[in-house]
């Protein structure tokens, strides 16, 4: 039995496992394609804006369209702890604070942010995982104008020319956002994470 599947799906179930199945001797030029883009995505700047998404699926969940007042910028990020120097007094090397010290923000926020300082006259929409290696990620950021007339005409993401919407991804109101937060979780037992998890008595985590 032969099962069909949309071409958004489609790429969804390509990236499912993807390091897994660039490894298989039967994938073997999709992994060459992905070896050559990460070569390329190396060498060039931290933060570069594209012509079209490569993961469309992705970017039309967030709201992209083919059309005048979208973009979509790729940002590179390096991986790891936060690089803490070793304090010179003398202690056990446990105590010294320099190894496991990580941000309280994701990567992929971080990225977000990053991008929205990029591009100030741009609203960050929401961001996906593109690549991975030991010693970066690679995320991809779909961006829209708010002052782009055909953007305040959009039934859709017009929403987004509201002045209580402005410099979203700095204030935490992406998805990946939200996810920092804590805010994504709704229902029973979610009732101490709003409106933030240093409310509620700081029992939002």
């Amino acid at each position: 039995m032969v099962i069909s599947m949309g071409y958004y799906k489609y790429v969804g179930e390509l990236y499912k496992g993807l390091k897994a199945k660039i490894k298989k001797p039967e994938n073997k030029e999709l992994g060459e394609l992905v070896r050559e883009r990460k070569v390329q995505w190396r060498k060039g700047d931290a933060i570069v804006r594209v012509e079209k998404p490569t993961r469309i699926d992705k970017a039309r969940k967030y709201g992209y369209k083919s059309k005048q007042g979208f973009a979509v910028a790729r940002v590179r990020l390096r991986r790891g702890g936060m690089r803490k120097e070793r304090v010179s007094g003398g202690r056990r090397p446990k105590r010294a604070g320099v190894d496991k010290i990580t941000p309280k923000k994701s990567i992929q926020r971080i990225a977000e942010e990053r991008v929205q300082k990029r591009f100030p006259n741009m609203e960050v929409l929401g961001s996906y995982w593109m690549w991975e290696d030991g010693q970066y990620k690679w995320f991809e950021v779909v961006l829209v104008d708010p002052a782009h007339p055909a953007i305040m005409t959009d039934k859709d993401v017009g929403w987004i020319c509201e002045k209580q919407h402005t410099k979203r991804a700095l204030r935490g109101l992406t998805p990946a956002g939200k996810d920092g937060r804590g805010l994504r979780n709704k229902g029973k037992g979610a009732e101490k994470l709003r409106p933030s998890i240093r409310a509620k008595g700081r029992k939002g985590k």
